[in-house]
């Protein structure tokens, strides 16, 4: 089984938000929603997820862009919005998917996210980054 397989495995069987596979072996899961997880592990160091391995419920262009500065190597997730994937693709980040929308929609399914829709142009994802972590 790749390190891959095994956080989408861990993601459904859990029901985690985020399945991380950190470049030293070790595997957790996090259970808060939209991006807190990722955010809270960036403030801690931001190295932390370089090489990393992750499954996600959902990415949108901010998570996307997030991971991208991080340096996470590979990712899963159930939802992918049309906005992430030039991001990981112009970041050689691989990636598969279930199901692959539009755009994310906000927390009461009456429209875009705020946040994918405040970045949805924005082409420098380090200013993303620090919009984001900084936040």
């Amino acid at each position: 089984m790749t390190k891959l397989e095994e956080v989408k495995e861990i993601l459904h069987q859990k029901n985690a938000s985020l399945v991380v596979a950190y470049e030293n072996g070790e595997i957790k899961e996090y259970y808060q929603d939209r991006i807190k997880d990722i955010k809270d592990i960036l403030r801690k160091d931001e190295k932390l997820l370089k090489g990393a391995v992750i499954a996600d419920k959902v990415i949108g262009k901010v998570a996307g862009s997030i991971l991208a500065v991080a340096g996470v190597k590979e990712i899963y997730t159930d939802v992918i919005s049309e906005y992430a994937i030039p991001v990981l693709e112009e970041n050689h980040i691989k990636y598969e998917y279930k199901e692959k929308v539009q755009y994310i929609v906000n927390q009461t399914k009456t429209g875009m996210c705020p946040m994918e829709n405040k970045y949805k142009d924005e082409v420098n994802i380090h200013k993303i980054y620090s919009e984001m972590i900084d936040a």
